[in-house]
């Protein structure tokens, strides 16, 4: 039988942890009980966060955003500021797993697992999130992809917590995508993912681009080569095949009983295309 203990205060959760310092940290516990039941883990004790208000919410800090590691996805969808800033987040967010683990799984337990399937990862990646990392002592902030250094692997130490994810609000994006090739249409594993955020002119020229891949890589993919052959194109097919030549010098994709490396980089390049489909003058 192994002890919960459930923290109402960052005060108590220090001491927790000094106490038991080999505890898993969870909040919402979708992928964590999941390794336990499967004998992948077996921790000496757990320690809940899902009391602790100071990581839970949407905050609004002027030009930034802070979502609280504890934030189920489905206030994160329903959230008013993250639906007026964030929208590829949001639609990222939407397609995560079921209603019932968007209700009990967090944005913190998504960016900790560092699956490269993890359904927010590539929207947190191309809008340039950072990561808060709090312990004891103090709290330090570091991007997102210095955070994730590899598949289920992390950048955090003994002690410490994630606490949350800054963004910021205003970053010019007109164009929004989200999308992910799954073996069904609900409830599946990407076996490819692509989030994307574009700025264009009143001309339909592409002035900034982002553009991030899931499941294709042993972590979230990104190609300045991909952006960069996009930069002051009008988006069209001939363009983003072009680009799509690139991308296939970026990812890494591997076989598994899901999909085969082939077709995962057939279907990341089709998403690219895809982009055609919602630059027809219309915001997203």
């Amino acid at each position: 039988m192994r002890q919960v203990s459930l923290p109402r205060t960052l005060g108590e959760l220090w001491a927790v942890l000094q106490r038991q310092p080999h505890s898993a940290v969870y909040a919402g516990g979708t992928d964590l009980f999941v390794k336990i039941r499967d004998g992948q883990l077996n921790p000496e004790s757990l320690v809940c966060l899902e009391r602790l208000t100071e990581l839970q919410g949407v905050q609004d800090n002027g030009d930034e955003l802070f979502i609280g590691a504890a934030t189920t996805h489905s206030k994160l969808i329903v959230a008013e500021s993250v639906r007026e800033h964030l929208r590829v987040l949001v639609k990222a967010a939407s397609v995560l797993g079921s209603p019932p683990i968007r209700h009990m799984g967090t944005i913190g337990g998504n960016i900790v697992t560092a699956s490269p399937a993890g359904d927010t990862l590539p929207a947190l990646y191309v809008l340039s999130a950072e990561v808060e990392i709090r312990h004891c002592e103090g709290s330090k902030r570091i991007p997102i992809n210095e955070f994730i250094i590899g598949p289920g692997t992390v950048d955090l130490a003994k002690g410490e917590i994630l606490a949350g994810v800054w963004l910021r609000k205003h970053q010019g994006w007109n164009l929004s995508h989200y999308e992910k090739i799954g073996r069904r249409k609900a409830q599946a594993c990407a076996i490819a993912s692509m989030a994307a955020v574009l700025e264009l002119t009143e001309t339909g020229k592409v002035k900034r681009a982002r553009l991030a891949w899931g499941s294709v890589g042993p972590t979230v993919i990104t190609s300045e080569g991909v952006e960069n052959a996009l930069i002051g194109e009008q988006l069209s097919l001939e363009v983003l095949k072009n680009a799509g030549t690139m991308l296939d010098k970026a990812i890494s994709p591997i076989y598994d009983i899901r999909a085969g490396a082939d077709y995962r980089r057939m279907v990341s390049k089709a998403m690219l295309l895809r982009l055609n489909d919602y630059a027809c003058g219309t915001t997203y």
